[in-house]
């Protein structure tokens, strides 16, 4: 699909990181200042739903989401880990991961809910601290799946 924007490959920085690719898969950090940690597991290839993916390519994608959320527990410690694949806004299979906090923005709405609350700004920037982190723990815990 030619406007798909999870098919570029390109990352700008306003957007995120790229934190792991592999041959089918790749996993973002997403810069979004309400919610440090947040991450995307994204399927290569579009292909809009899990059942268009093989028992293996699914088994595989579920792993890595896992995988993503293991890291982000153990890094971010949030109060949740929310873990939704919606796609109606952009039909290609994604995975979000989020780390969800009791005083963030949302709380406890989902992670696209109006805003009920302001985070206090240090804990904010603690949690930035916390997410530069994920990338490494991201790494340690997709290698010890093989």
């Amino acid at each position: 699909m030619t406007n798909c924007v999870l098919c570029k490959d390109e990352l700008k920085p306003e957007e995120g990181q790229l934190i792991w690719r592999g041959d089918d898969c790749r996993i973002i950090l997403v810069n979004d200042p309400d919610l440090p940690g947040f991450c995307r597991v994204i399927w290569n290839r579009h292909v809009a739903e899990m059942t268009d993916l093989s028992y293996g390519e699914r088994e595989h994608l579920m792993a890595l989401v896992f995988a993503v959320e293991e890291a982000v527990r153990h890094v971010m410690r949030p109060d949740k880990v929310n873990i939704a694949a919606l796609g109606n806004m952009v039909p290609h299979i994604h995975w979000h991961v989020i780390p969800r906090f009791k005083d963030d923005a949302f709380f406890p709405g989902s992670a696209w809910s109006q805003r009920i609350q302001e985070t206090p700004t240090n804990k904010i920037a603690e949690r930035k601290q916390l997410a530069d982190q994920l990338p490494i723990s991201i790494k340690a815990a997709i290698a010890a799946l093989s």
